[in-house]
């Protein structure tokens, strides 16, 4: 069913960008958080704990910031 919604211009220009990083479209990415935010799905911190078992909040965290150099594209990298 389609759903429309006024986004301000500041905040869509995030939206994009994110969704962009993630190679995923504006509507998959605001899916994505609508679904997370009604609990459908789990937060990543959540899914890396339960995967994990045994990793503390603290550990859960240090391993995601680890893991972000993995996300980022570095534009020098592809010219």
């Amino acid at each position: 069913m389609p759903l429309s919604l006024r986004i301000p211009s500041d905040k869509e220009r995030l939206i994009k960008r994110a969704a962009s990083k993630l190679g995923k479209t504006k509507s998959a990415f605001i899916l994505e958080a609508v679904y997370e935010k009604l609990g459908l799905t789990k937060p990543r911190e959540q899914s890396i704990r339960e995967m994990a078992g045994w990793l503390s909040h603290k550990e859960a965290v240090e391993l995601r910031k680890s893991m972000e150099i993995f996300e980022r594209v570095d534009e020098e990298d592809w010219r």
